[in-house]
């Protein structure tokens, strides 16, 4: 007889008198393991977007006391999946259980009814209130009289899990990481057993990210559930316990991160064997290209942005930018293709490969382009100053070729080629050439972008987080082709917030904080943690060329 549990029969024989009794001894249970049970189960989730599928009957759970990592290529769905959990959307398809019971999430207040809380990666936080007013904004009671008692809950959080912060602190005077801070506190504070965190590393310092995750490890101690979406697989073997990974919107399994590592999960992820090396190789041949000095740019508003700041950028190396975010990288690159005005005797020199030298200081895009200075430029914001959201793929295109033509009628053949080019070798995920590039995922339109600069052959390549929100392989494919640019003499301006890969694709590394020039260091015999300090205005910089 087979049982399930409970104490087994054991058969002993023992020789009374003449002959054999045979006796039923009950022996203890043997120790076994309870089964675990989900505190979030997911089943068969689908969601669609017209005809692109983000999600197709996907299934996963969620168990109390874990750090959950969330893998996938770009576009694979993952926050789609846990923006249906936290009621930001609703599924065409599936059902969710929370603690064994189906639930329906219509919105983010069913969502942290159930003590579901979501942190993404744009802040939704109001800058001119306090920490303490934007926690209790929306919720119901007395705004004024509530403050009080919402700073000793802030308090006693903050006390419980290792955060710091200052209820009493206006937004807009926050770091980044005190901001992200906020947003924790804020959804720990409503209740929230269950945390999202999408992205959440995206632009911390090595040091804030080591402190971000002691504050989660304490969250896992207290039972709570914790789901991170990140590319970075360093992170995921640091901090997670298990991860799931998901390919082309389909659940393709999930696996204990002691069990793994960062090759076979990004085989998982990609569908085949993929190489994790990024090549640095040596320069050669190198040439002065853009030369700027004592740059400084104040905003409308009166705040200095960028501060007396000189480097020198040369043809045929990648120069890496690191800096907290908001510290001046945005404006940098800006002066420089001609889209920010910068402060009387401040001199950016380009030098083309003929040795001819140009000012670029007070030039509009197009004076730079007429100087015949072959400059591309990938923005921060992807569609607010690169793409044309309600233009398809092929009209983006033309926006990059529109003038080379002659005559009266624009010729369409050059830039639909290229939009076929870059959909096939950057594996765009579209349903062709001429769907309105808004309708695609924000890694997507990254990959629209960057290829369509890059087709250019620029002698000047510049770039801010250009594989911000891509998957593992199209960003190593990114990297090779800023490899590729190098190595026929172009100088490239890598502006990343990864330092891991900052230190492997970079020759040199310029420490950008508070808009002020902290040192250049040799990105091959550099640190992490030396950059990191020096991103705080902290670190002893190596000054390795000017």
């Amino acid at each position: 007889m087979h049982h399930r549990g409970g104490p087994r029969p054991a058969v002993h024989a023992f020789k009374e008198g003449m002959g054999l009794e045979t006796r039923t001894v009950v022996e203890p249970p043997a120790a076994q393991e309870a089964p675990r049970v989900p505190a979030i189960r997911m089943e068969g989730i689908t969601k669609t977007f017209g005809s692109i599928k983000a999600n197709v009957n996907v299934s996963l759970d969620i168990y109390s006391g874990e750090i959950l990592s969330l893998l996938g290529e770009n576009g694979s769905g993952k926050t789609t999946l846990m923006n249906m959990l936290s009621g930001i959307y609703f599924p065409d398809a599936g059902s969710i259980y929370v603690d064994g019971k189906p639930v329906t999430i219509k919105s983010p207040k069913d969502a942290i009814d159930l003590h579901i809380g979501m942190i993404h990666q744009h802040f939704k936080l109001v800058n001119v209130l306090t920490a303490a007013e934007n926690i209790i904004l929306g919720l119901k009671g007395n705004f004024v009289l509530d403050l009080k008692s919402v700073r000793k809950a802030v308090s006693d959080i903050c006390d419980r899990y290792g955060f710091e912060i200052d209820p009493d602190k206006k937004v807009y005077d926050m770091s980044v990481s005190e901001k992200q801070t906020l947003e924790i506190v804020k959804v720990l504070y409503r209740g929230a057993d269950y945390l999202i965190l999408d992205e959440p590393t995206a632009v911390l310092t090595p040091q804030e990210t080591q402190k971000l995750f002691g504050v989660m490890r304490n969250m896992k101690q207290d039972g709570k559930s914790i789901v991170i979406i990140t590319h970075k697989l360093h992170e995921v073997m640091a901090i997670s316990d298990r991860v799931a990974v998901l390919r082309k919107g389909e659940y393709v399994g999930s696996v204990a991160t002691k069990d793994t590592d960062p090759q076979q999960l990004t085989d998982m992820m990609v569908g085949r064997a993929v190489s994790l090396n990024i090549d640095r190789p040596e320069p050669v041949n190198i040439r002065k290209c853009l030369e700027v000095k004592n740059l400084s740019v104040v905003d409308i508003e009166g705040v200095t942005k960028l501060d007396d700041v000189s480097f020198t950028a040369y043809g045929g190396e990648i120069l890496g930018i690191a800096g907290v975010s908001g510290s001046g990288q945005k404006e940098l690159l800006e002066v420089v293709a001609g889209l920010q005005p910068a402060r009387p005797g401040s001199s950016v020199i380009f030098t083309d490969m003929d040795g001819k030298t140009s000012s670029l200081i007070g030039k509009t895009p197009m004076e730079i382009k007429k100087l015949g200075v072959h400059l591309a430029f990938v923005p921060e914001d992807r569609l607010g100053m690169g793409l044309v959201g309600n233009l398809d793929i092929a009209d983006n295109m033309l926006i990059r070729t529109y003038t080379e033509g002659s005559g009266m009628f624009v010729d369409m053949k050059k830039p639909h080629q290229l939009a076929e080019e870059i959909v096939h070798d950057l594996e765009v995920v579209t349903p062709g050439i001429s769907t309105p590039v808004r309708k695609l995922s924000g890694g997507n339109v990254q990959k629209v972008l960057v290829g369509r600069e890059i087709s250019g052959k620029p002698s000047l390549l510049m770039s801010a987080y250009a594989v911000r929100g891509l998957d593992i392989n199209t960003s190593y494919t990114i990297y090779r082709l800023m490899n590729e640019q190098k190595q026929r003499g172009a100088a490239v301006i890598y502006v990343g917030e990864d330092l891991d890969v900052l230190l492997e694709l970079c020759d040199r590394i310029l420490v950008l904080c508070a808009g002020k020039v902290s040192g250049i260091v040799d990105g091959r015999n550099t640190t992490k943690e030396q950059v990191g300090l020096m991103m705080t205005h902290l670190g002893l910089p190596e000054e390795v060329k000017a």
